[in-house]
């Protein structure tokens, strides 16, 4: 798992021009190339000073928005989707097919801090349901032979074959 430098986080928000109102986009970006998919604290307080936003108002976006996470967590997180249309069209398959895959249960994560799997909410694919979403990446249709494939490429951090399966 790879470790944020100063250098490495100033440079994300050199990138957008450290314009206060890029502030979401540098966040995220920030918590993608932690390797551990979380914002930490040194680099809150870093984009607030940076940015000149008060460190309350970092706070109040990284604790208001469910996508970013304050302490550090799996480098895969597979939600897979609990709405209805999901539910109703084979989601516990998928669910049991992941749980299989992995080695963990729902709400778990893996040992080795590969995999962590969790519920979301309607992400808005109901007509390729059940789906999982893995970061920004959506997958569908999915079958047995799909969820071991997306596990075997996260398992390899194998991104390139992974996103080939993503719908979006």
């Amino acid at each position: 798992m790879q470790k944020l430098s100063k250098e490495q986080v100033l440079k994300i928000m050199e990138r957008y021009g450290n314009a206060p109102q890029q502030l979401l986009a540098i966040l995220l970006d920030i918590q993608e190339e932690s390797g551990n998919n979380c914002v930490e604290k040194q680099w809150a307080e870093l984009a607030s000073e940076v940015l000149k936003i008060p460190l309350s108002k970092i706070y109040d976006v990284l604790t208001f928005y469910a996508m970013f996470n304050l302490e550090p967590q799996s480098e895969y997180i597979i939600e897979i989707c609990r709405s209805s249309p999901c539910f109703f069209n084979r989601a516990q398959d998928v669910i049991n097919w992941f749980e299989k895959a992995t080695g963990i249960k729902m709400g778990e994560s893996s040992a080795d801090g590969i995999f962590s799997l969790a519920y979301t909410n309607c992400v808005g694919a109901c007509d390729i349901g059940p789906v999982a979403v893995i970061g920004d990446d959506v997958f569908g249709n999915l079958t047995e032979e799909k969820v071991t494939a997306i596990v075997k490429h996260c398992r390899d951090r194998n991104k390139r074959e992974l996103s080939s399966l993503c719908q979006n």
